[in-house]
């Protein structure tokens, strides 16, 4: 047992592995039949919990989108910025962060859009709404970067 492993108990070891069979559930059932094809009753049955459990980690199918959806757009915007460094000029820079972004959005428009809207319109209060406006912020702050290397933006 590692000590990472040695220093989270047991009940939080449980919590996670449940909240990562959820995502990786919801997940792959969302990718292949879209959000509004999917049940919160199919990623219960498949993450093989109870849907009152489901409801512990993600109040609403919304949410649980937003759970799944964070990590994806997290990594997308991680490669804009690391492919932004490599590119000299301040728009191809701009655009190398947005790629990635608008490829995670692409891959399943229905869910990208559905995405969106919670995240635009969710509770910003709601944990992982605010994960997702944060996620807005630090793509914020990579462009406002990338244009700052132009002398002539202020």
């Amino acid at each position: 047992m590692s000590v990472a492993s040695q220093s989270v108990g047991r009940r939080e070891r449980n919590k996670q592995e449940k909240l990562d069979r959820i995502v990786a559930d919801a997940s792959e059932l969302f990718a292949e039949h879209g959000v509004d094809e999917v049940t919160t009753q199919q990623i219960a049955d498949k993450a093989d919990i109870g849907t009152g459990t489901l409801f512990l980690y993600a109040k609403t199918k919304g949410e649980l989108l937003l759970l799944v959806q964070n990590a994806k757009y997290v990594e997308a915007l991680e490669q804009g910025r690391a492919d932004a460094e490599t590119v000299p000029g301040v728009l191809d820079a701009v655009l190398a962060i947005v790629r990635p972004i608008v490829e995670c959005n692409r891959i399943q428009i229905d869910n990208g859009r559905t995405y969106l809207r919670e995240m635009v319109f969710g509770d910003p209060e709601e944990p992982r709404h605010g994960a997702a406006l944060a996620i807005v912020a630090q793509t914020e702050e990579a462009v406002a970067a990338v244009l700052r290397r132009d002398e002539r933006v202020a």
